[in-house]
């Protein structure tokens, strides 16, 4: 397997006795866009600064591209970042002369590579004026062109949209899942999480510095629903199919992974000649708002013993959006199968 980019074993950050960050675990590899997601207060921008090599932890340790950050702070060379939003630059420079400015202390960039980063960022028009008048949009835009001058291969950003508008929203996380494609090691915290979900490999959900679930969004994004009229039967004869990778029963429905898209009708085809009707086949789309709150809610109830009414809906913070039950007793701090409910 190759060398995780990110790296945190048993993570721990505490300040004056009380722990920011407990014993988190996780790793982010090349090609990923990992998300930290969690309410104010829950360390992410904590575990920003740590897994930078911004700060020292208390306990557990940090990997860049296979090195510790503070023995070997020359792997730092290869990581882009903007830690605790927005960005901090010269009011009194030019965006140009900012950019300018940074790409000196990282040695060895040029003048071209300042236009194509502003060009990515859409910030060419902008940049000749002073960035004290800038937005604070484009300030947040600057930061990520100036995280991305040199090319890293690791590039973590604390919260890179926030503040922004929704078409450059939509520029930032376009940008950053280009650079995952082009192997890059991207992690950000965010409170975006319906954008999480169209373009992150995969999520943490923080509690008070603790890792309470960690999601696949990438299988989930290729998942497909249908309502049938035999849902164990269907389940059994997808599982032995060669063009199906999971399949799972969900109430009267079935939940699969296609090896393809184009595999998707070929499932259609056979439950039909296996005389089992389709009603319905669609997307299974991952509500990722309603998962955070519903698991948010369990890990709050089995810390505090207090177990919430059943909202409007008759579930309670206890029910995943599958309508698989969910003790709210235990915490779930990985995902599952690709198909699962983690």
């Amino acid at each position: 397997m190759p060398t995780p980019a990110i790296e945190a074993i048993n993570l721990t950050k505490a300040y004056g006795g009380r722990s920011i960050v407990r014993d988190l675990s996780f790793q982010v590899n090349p090609g990923e866009v990992y998300a930290l997601v969690g309410p104010n207060g829950a360390g992410k921008t904590t575990v920003i600064r740590l897994v930078s090599g911004l700060a020292f932890p208390t306990s557990g340790s940090v990997r860049l591209l296979g090195q510790d950050p503070h023995a070997a702070p020359a792997v730092r060379r290869s990581l882009g970042a903007v830690v605790e939003a927005p960005a901090a630059f010269y009011p009194y420079l030019t965006g140009r002369g900012n950019l300018r400015l940074h790409g000196n202390l990282a040695g060895d960039v040029s003048d071209e590579r300042i236009d194509e980063v502003l060009r990515l960022m859409e910030l060419e028009n902008a940049a000749e004026r002073k960035v004290g008048v800038y937005s604070l949009g484009m300030r947040q835009r600057l930061g990520v062109a100036a995280a991305m001058l040199t090319r890293p291969t690791v590039l973590i950003l604390d919260e890179p949209a926030s503040g922004m508008d929704p078409l450059s929203l939509h520029l930032v996380h376009s940008v950053l899942q280009d650079a995952a494609q082009q192997g890059t090691a991207v992690l950000i915290s965010t409170h975006h999480l319906d954008e999480v979900v169209a373009y992150c490999t995969r999520v943490a959900i923080l509690e008070e510095g603790a890792l309470v679930d960690e999601v696949n969004l990438f299988d989930r994004r290729e998942r497909f629903r249908a309502s049938v009229t035999d849902a164990a039967k269907a389940k059994a004869l997808l599982e032995t199919s060669p063009f199906v990778r999971h399949v799972a029963v969900r109430g009267e429905d079935i939940v699969f992974i296609p090896n393809d898209v184009e595999d998707v009708g070929r499932v259609s085809v056979a439950l039909a000649q296996a005389e089992i009707g389709v009603t319905d086949l669609r997307p299974d789309i991952f509500d990722l708002r309603a998962y955070y709150r519903d698991r948010l809610g369990a890990e709050r109830a089995r810390r505090t013993g207090t177990f919430p009414a059943p909202g409007p809906d008759g579930t309670s913070p206890g029910v995943a959006q599958s309508g698989v039950r969910r003790d709210p007793r235990s915490t779930g701090s990985r995902s599952r199968d690709a198909g699962g409910e983690r």
